[in-house]
């Protein structure tokens, strides 16, 4: 567990009491600053929060009685506003939206459990007993592991954190922070600890931090690695339900499935537009299978005048570690598969319109044109090969073939096309030209080197 220092101690002594949003534990991540109310009638209200630079965007609710909560998240804006911040309140309950100072957007709906009905759940979900069986039967056995077992150096904490970073690897996006840091063994004599081990390799893991003051628990981490059993996830999660079903629990919650529900229809129009980078349906189906007793609208408050888009925009940088541009280029060189996809799409136009250039102004001889087109041609073939099937040779194959295009491509350049440029357009069009294998090559040694993380065996 980490050192209490004096801010950390005033965030714990808070949580502890007033921790009731889904998100709060979350708060002792590293991402987290401290504002604490100066009143004197609630000297124990803290918020966390992030700062971006532009807005100061808090974890949730205020940590604050109940009766306070409204008043003290109206002292936070005071602040951030002499600090010439803006600020907003990412995954409430909505109770703010009570102070005319609050507008709120629902972000989306989070599905609640009561773990003491669970045995129920599951003898009426024929689906759900298929897949435990399915896991059970393929050899897959869970088991709740102590905070001492997974402590740092030991052969378990290695092979976790080896699981966490191939599952990050598997990932479209980029990593982020704020409230989905992957962080499983984050002040672990708190948590829950459950692995899931087939074979005898750990395939899956779910970390549970308690909700305090609702008694509950909020199912955190849940990964599954690559090689897993069908039903492995499923497993994981009714152990945990069974265990805290065992301590009384009546509380328990998958998190938030962003975008579901009766969202506003531009973030609906969102949910599809980004499917290839995160698959929002297919999350809020996966936690609706295990049949929630009900789910809870969450919802993004934020100042009264503020733009919605604004706010969000806001909580969005919070998630990207401060940079949505950086966050971007970081997605980017990742060389996920919508990147390739997009890749492949748009180098078929590029070859026709290469093919179709003037020779005499852009080539010094025929066979070079002709020479590009070609490689162009067998470039977009092998990235369709790529796309197919995985294939690490290939993968190399490539990213050192359109390195060497990048460094060609910049030499002709700078010796023949600048030379023979007539104005701003054919700069621009150069600039491309010079840009585009450069990128290229970046995107494809990202996914090789994503791919051999994704790939790699357990010490």
């Amino acid at each position: 567990m980490r050192p209490r220092t004096p801010t950390r101690s005033a965030l714990w002594s808070a949580l502890r009491a007033y921790g009731r949003n889904a998100t709060s534990f979350q708060l002792l991540e590293r991402d987290f600053r401290v504002w604490q109310d100066s009143a004197a009638l609630h000297p124990r209200a803290v918020v966390a929060y992030v700062d971006t630079g532009a807005a100061w965007v808090a974890g949730g609710e205020p940590l604050a009685p109940e009766d306070a909560v409204n008043a003290v998240a109206e002292r936070f804006l005071d602040a951030a506003r002499e600090s010439r911040r803006r600020a907003a309140f990412f995954a409430t309950d909505g109770r703010l939206v009570s102070s005319p100072r609050f507008r709120r957007l629902l972000l989306g709906e989070q599905p609640v459990w009561d773990p003491t009905a669970w045995s129920d759940t599951v003898q009426q979900s024929r689906t759900l007993r298929a897949q435990l069986r399915r896991a059970r039967a393929k050899g897959v056995a869970v088991r709740q592991v102590g905070s001492s077992e997974i402590a740092e150096g030991t052969a378990l904490h290695r092979s976790l954190a080896a699981l966490v970073s191939r599952w990050k690897a598997s990932r479209a996006m980029a990593e982020m922070g704020f409230l989905v840091r992957v962080e499983p063994f984050l002040d672990a004599d708190e948590r829950r600890l459950f692995i899931a081990e087939h074979e005898g390799r750990v395939v899956g893991v779910l970390s549970m931090a308690p909700v305090y003051a609702r008694r509950g628990w909020l199912f955190e981490d849940l990964l599954r690695d690559a090689s897993a059993p069908n039903g492995t996830s499923e497993l994981l999660v009714d152990a945990g339900m069974r265990v805290v079903a065992d301590d009384g629990c009546t509380w328990a919650t998958l998190g938030l499935a962003p975008l579901a529900g009766p969202v506003a229809p531009w973030l609906a129009r969102v949910s599809r537009w980004a499917t290839p980078f995160f698959n929002f349906r297919g999350l809020h189906a996966f936690k609706a299978k295990l049949r929630p007793h009900s789910w809870e609208p969450i919802w993004l408050a934020y100042p009264a005048g503020t733009q919605s888009w604004r706010a969000l925009a806001d909580a969005l940088t919070a998630f990207a570690n401060g940079s949505l541009g950086g966050f971007g280029l970081r997605t980017l060189v990742r060389g996920p598969r919508p990147v390739l996809l997009a890749m492949t799409a748009l180098l078929v136009p590029w070859t026709i319109s290469l093919a179709a250039l003037d020779t005499t102004r852009w080539f010094a001889e025929p066979w070079m044109q002709r020479a590009w087109v070609g490689f162009d041609l067998a470039l977009v073939l092998g990235l369709v090969l790529l796309l197919w099937k995985w294939r690490e040779w290939l993968g190399v194959l490539l990213a050192s073939a359109v390195s060497v295009d990048a460094t060609v491509t910049l030499v002709q350049a700078l010796t023949w096309y600048v030379p023979r440029a007539t104005g701003v357009l054919d700069l621009l069009l150069i600039g491309v030209v010079v840009s585009a294998p450069m990128l290229a090559a970046v995107v494809l040694w990202g996914t090789v080197g994503r791919e051999r993380q994704l790939r790699s065996e357990l010490l």
